[in-house]
């Protein structure tokens, strides 16, 4: 059996149509880890091995579109950085086979977004990495120049971004009229979500990885394993889901949202509910592949009180990667307009009007989910209105503000966030039944899975 994900979909799921950014969304978080590098500069990288064997053979065909020793490497190069894998030609290898199924999946996406006539333009997918950059405090260019300098050709992240934006639209036009519901159809679901008060559930996050065929059972499981250690390292969870999961809740980076124990496979909901917040799971086997689960909170249904802070900031970038020892003019400079606003800044408005650098629009964050627990403490002891002192990282400067805060209790969903959970489940089922169909209508030929 292929493809079977964990569950339809948690209750307060964000799969949707949305907007193109989010839609986008995989590849931000891919690189979010990889290029901030956190609070302090981290040392610097080995060189990349050089490629292994001859990187122009052909590895796979798929109706007749090509995927080459050269994609495979790019892809599997893409993963070890992003995940703080050790760039070494052992992990690269071992890489290689999911990375193969992987290039697949996306050849057929891509081969039926160009069947439907669904074009994604180079302006789109500039802005995609543009939209990228500034999410990660990067001049303009400095993504091509990261990727390069460890042997990622551009090209690749080019092509995911491309696949990741034509399939949305694909599953867009394949729900078409079903994925409008009617209010009756939202009014029962939050009936039902009302009878279970006062039951657990948990904020679950999965990697999905299959297996067609019971001869690549271990083979999954080896990757498995490998992705796990790398989780228990430190290694951000929805970076690797985006990556690997084939879960269509990869665009989420894993998050399946809040769910209830019969809501999930029976022995993840026995797993789930033996873990403490934070673990991670072993290798769970489930229909048609393994799944990797993190607990990420647990809560009783109907009692979820929480404080809500809308959230203004502006990034102040910085011309290069910040030697702390060393630092340049212009990041002395940054560092200066930085304290200047943290001083004289009074106000959202204010500091939107005068940041006169990468200014980014409020959102609304939940407190008690904020990590590190200093940077929490220091958003509950802020008072709305003042701005924080700056916060350095290797890439650039943030400056953060509170502008209002509530407190809500967040244990049982408004209707919309119930509309677009039923969504949710509907694109999860096309996205799975259709790549299922092209599977079973595609000609593909592997030839060299040891490359």
């Amino acid at each position: 059996m292929r493809q079977r994900p964990l569950t339809q979909r948690g209750r307060h799921g964000q799969t949707g149509f949305g907007s193109e950014a989010r839609k986008i969304a995989v590849a931000a978080m891919i690189l979010a880890g990889a290029l901030s590098g956190g609070a302090a500069a981290r040392p610097a990288p080995a060189p990349p091995p050089a490629p292994s064997g001859d990187v122009s053979r052909i590895v796979a065909i798929v109706n007749g579109s090509v995927v080459t020793g050269a994609d495979i490497d790019n892809r599997a190069r893409l993963f070890a950085l992003s995940t703080n894998l050790p760039m070494t030609r052992d992990v690269l290898d071992r890489l290689t086979p999911q990375v193969i199924r992987q290039l697949i999946d996306e050849r057929l996406r891509l081969q039926e977004s160009q069947r439907r006539k669904i074009a994604v333009t180079d302006k789109q997918v500039a802005e995609a990495i543009e939209s990228i950059e500034k999410d990660n405090s990067m001049t303009p260019g400095a993504l091509r120049q990261r990727l390069e300098g460890q042997g990622v050709a551009m090209a690749t992240l080019i092509d995911q971004v491309r696949t990741q934006i034509a399939w949305s639209r694909v599953l867009r036009e394949q729900i078409g009229s079903e994925g409008r519901l009617t209010p009756q159809r939202v009014d029962a679901q939050e009936a039902a979500i009302k009878a279970q008060t006062g039951k657990p559930e948990y904020h679950v996050s999965e990697i999905f990885i299959p297996y067609d065929d019971p001869s690549h059972e271990d083979e999954a499981r080896r990757f498995a394993d490998t992705v796990i250690q790398q989780l228990r390292r430190g290694a951000p969870f929805a970076v690797v889901a985006a990556q690997f999961s084939q879960s269509q809740t990869a665009l989420q980076g894993g998050d399946l949202g809040w769910v209830q124990p019969n809501q999930v496979d029976p022995e993840v909901a026995r797993v789930i509910a033996e873990m403490p917040a934070g673990a991670v799971s072993n290798p769970i086997h489930v229909a048609g592949g393994f799944a990797i689960v993190s607990l990420r909170e647990k809560r009783i249904i109907g009692n979820d009180p929480a404080t809500l802070i809308k959230l203004a900031s502006i990034s102040l970038p910085f011309d290069a990667a910040l030697d702390p020892a060393h630092p340049t003019d212009q990041q002395m400079k940054q560092l200066d307009h930085a304290k200047k606003l943290q001083a004289s800044v009074h106000g959202c408005d204010q500091l939107q009007a005068l940041a006169g650098g990468s200014t980014n629009p409020p959102q609304i964050i939940r407190l008690e989910n904020v990590n590190p627990p200093k940077l929490r403490d220091m958003l509950a002891n802020l008072p709305d209105g003042k701005a924080s002192e700056p916060l350095v990282a290797p890439t650039g400067i943030t400056v953060v503000m509170p502008c209002a805060r509530e407190t809500k209790n967040l244990g049982m969903p408004s209707k919309a966030e119930i509309a677009n959970q039923l969504v949710s489940q509907r694109i999860e089922l096309a996205s799975r039944q259709l790549l299922r169909d092209l599977h079973r209508r595609a000609a593909i030929e592997i030839r060299n899975p040891g490359v």
